[in-house]
């Protein structure tokens, strides 16, 4: 996922935007170069500096930020408590009944030093303290 698509996502339920992204994983291509033409290449919020766009003190860097993909991470939307997986370089943004508890339950488990307790045990749709 490029940090790019940070700028469109919102809360599937509550609408919240931005959501909180919190990376494990993340692969660096120096070789790419992509001809932006409008600088911010985002337009509301550039998550590569973990800030909306109208209060960055700097130029923000958007050909340095386009040479990263996001490998793994989650996604958290603080207002609703509900949290979301990227998983191979995909934002799964699924609705709660579509989810799948044990994959879930599986990526909670892997990066459990890596996320908040909150989410660890009072996430939704999942979370670690109602896994049985």
């Amino acid at each position: 996922m490029k940090y790019r698509l940070m700028d469109l996502l919102a809360c599937p339920y509550c609408k919240l935007f931005p959501l909180k992204l919190i990376i494990f994983e993340k692969k660096y291509y120096g070789e790419r170069e992509i001809d932006i033409k409008k600088i911010p290449f985002c337009e509301k919020y550039c998550s590569f500096y973990n800030k909306d766009i109208e209060i960055l003190s700097i130029k923000p860097d958007c050909k340095e930020c386009i040479k990263y993909e996001i490998i793994s991470a989650i996604l958290i939307c603080e207002k609703c408590n509900r949290w979301y997986p990227i998983i191979e370089e995909i934002p799964i943004l699924l609705p709660d009944e579509l989810r799948n508890k044990n994959e879930d339950i599986e990526f909670l488990q892997k990066y459990r030093d890596k996320i908040p307790k909150k989410i660890l045990e009072e996430g939704i749709p999942f979370n670690l303290s109602s896994h049985g």
